[in-house]
């Protein structure tokens, strides 16, 4: 997230999970997640790993007028809180997610020229080799324009096809929607 922008939108905090092996994952999170960004900053800095380029999954752009931080102030009431954990997209100024549970999320991001752009995902903290490899990614279009309103101006387009990746038949869970 921007510098510009961080603190106007609170954590995103993971619900407590059911069972043994998810509340394992759950304490390690915990446990990693102080020194998680600064090490995966620090590692990129230094070239070890790489990221550059745009998620998939056009949404559309802040209507007119919009200012981000009265959308930041309205995703909150829509339950999304900064997903402080993802890579950082060029260009983006805010990266934010909504929980649906312990293992799946909405992420949505918003753009410098103010494009936004989303996508429901396994949590990195539920499955994170599932989530990096972006297993089961899916648009969920009609579920962002619900919870964003007129706020966004839908794409008259939506050219983004499934990432291949996405096409990876990961077993279900059962919290699976």
């Amino acid at each position: 997230m921007d510098s510009a922008y961080k603190g106007q939108i609170p954590d995103s905090v993971l619900p407590y999970p059911k069972g043994l092996w998810n509340r394992t994952k759950y304490a390690f999170w915990k446990l990693i997640s102080p020194g998680y960004v600064r090490g995966r900053d620090t590692l990129l800095r230094l070239g070890i790993i790489h990221h550059e380029g745009r998620q998939n999954f056009l949404i559309g752009t802040l209507a007119p007028g919009v200012k981000l931080e009265d959308f930041l102030v309205y995703l909150k009431t829509q339950q999304f809180g900064n997903h402080f954990i993802a890579w950082e997209d060029d260009d983006e100024l805010v990266s934010v997610r909504r929980l649906d549970n312990f293992e799946w999320q909405y992420h949505l991001r918003v753009f410098k020229d103010r494009e936004v752009r989303g996508h429901y995902e396994y949590t990195p903290e539920a499955h994170p080799a599932w989530h990096s490899m972006e297993v089961r990614w899916e648009p969920r279009r009609d579920d962002f324009l619900r919870f964003l309103g007129d706020w966004v101006i839908p794409s008259k387009t939506f050219p983004e096809a499934i990432p291949q990746a996405a096409q990876i038949k990961a077993p279900l869970t059962k919290d699976a929607k």
